[in-house]
């Protein structure tokens, strides 16, 4: 790690202790086992600016409309970059874009006291369990001043919830573990399936999907925020040509800045085309339209599994295990390994995207008779 991020790390440990002795409330904490019922209004916390980020939320909301009793009242907080992932989801009764810069003005903070006046009964710091997220935390605490903030069992955050839960044991999924946050709302089942809101796209691209993904067709999104957990063009040219092979025509995506690297794609793989640009909205129609998407680890894969699409996700360099969606129709991948050995890549995807295809197009097993 660089030192100036060591730097920063620690002033958020010790931005941490210092709000935490500030806001400290006798009675406020509670035992990890307590039980928390028919919350009137609950407020998820998680201001992220990844599209993928807002997307893992979406279980808590389908779990908090699922608790017995009264249905409480569901708000979310994220990042404003992302609210539009979450804007209109049916499960979500407002949304609300969190612009968290001044921050450093507590309570003051543009924001916290409008949310301060909602009186939440239950604020939940949507953080994970490995590395506290100081921002996360303190804005829970500052908008739920007599609320009972839950969130992850971690130093030195633990010490501004009213609830911290220990990591589920047994799973490293970043779905299930953020559902597990609800543990002292749910003490049952949880919700693990990615949601999104039904898509609204202009006439002219309904039409487009009309002509385009009518015929058996996939999405390929070789794009990706960060470029170290790209796999490489060449490699999502093979998955093109393996879709071509297989029947489907390649639809490649692309997001701002990405343009050239969809062109390299098609150049590789004659009669794939290039998608227009698009939307979140636009995209997610394409995906569900399109019934198969490949994938880089990315935001867009995430999407496509929220709006049903079967997803090929390919991952290099991060935790497959608790990125992923590995539960049917999806298979994700991880291509590490190959990456690492230097050779057979295009090889592996070729062949990883053909098995993936045909699976999909296998008729279902006939019941067997008795």
């Amino acid at each position: 790690m660089p030192w100036y991020k060591r730097v920063e790390l620690w002033a958020k440990l010790a931005l941490a202790l210092v709000a935490s002795a500030l806001l400290w409330r006798p009675g406020r904490r509670r035992s990890p086992d307590t039980v928390l019922t028919s919350p009137r209004k609950i407020l998820l916390v998680r201001p992220d600016n990844r599209v993928g980020e807002a997307l893992l939320t979406t279980p808590l909301l389908q779990t908090l409309k699922a608790l017995p009793g009264p249905t409480p009242e569901v708000h979310v907080l994220v990042h404003t970059k992302v609210a539009r992932a979450l804007a209109g989801h049916p499960n979500a009764d407002a949304v609300v874009a969190f612009d968290r810069r001044r921050l450093w003005l507590g309570p003051l903070a543009p924001g916290i006291r409008a949310l301060r006046r909602e009186r939440y009964d239950v604020v939940v710091d949507c953080a994970n369990w490995d590395a506290p997220s100081v921002t996360s935390a303190l804005v829970s605490r500052l908008v739920g001043p007599r609320a009972v903030v839950i969130g992850p069992q971690v130093w030195p955050v633990s010490s501004l919830h009213s609830i911290s839960v220990p990591a589920r044991p047994g799973t490293r999924r970043e779905a299930t573990q953020r559902a597990h946050l609800l543990t002292p709302l749910t003490r049952g089942p949880i919700a693990e399936t990615l949601s999104f809101r039904e898509p609204t796209v202009s006439d002219s691209f309904r039409e487009y999907l009309r002509k385009e993904a009518s015929a058996p067709c996939a999405v390929v999104n070789p794009g990706g925020r960060l470029g170290w957990r790209r796999i490489p063009p060449e490699a999502f040219a093979a998955a093109a040509r393996a879709l071509l092979a297989a029947g489907r025509v390649p639809i490649i995506t692309w997001g701002p800045g990405e343009e050239a690297l969809a062109q390299a794609v098609i150049q590789g793989a004659p009669g794939a085309r290039l998608a227009p640009p698009t939307n979140l909205d636009e995209l997610a129609a394409l995906m569900r339209a399109a019934g198969l998407t490949v994938t880089n680890n990315t935001g867009p894969m995430h999407l496509s599994v929220a709006v049903g699409a079967p997803t090929l996700g390919l991952f290099l360099r991060i935790d497959m295990e608790r990125w992923g969606h590995p539960s049917p129709p999806h298979r994700m991948v991880d291509l590490t390994p190959v990456v690492d050995a230097g050779s057979g890549l295009e090889e592996r995807v070729f062949e990883e995207v053909r098995a993936f295809a045909a699976h999909l197009a296998a008729p279902a097993s006939a019941p067997q008779r008795t």
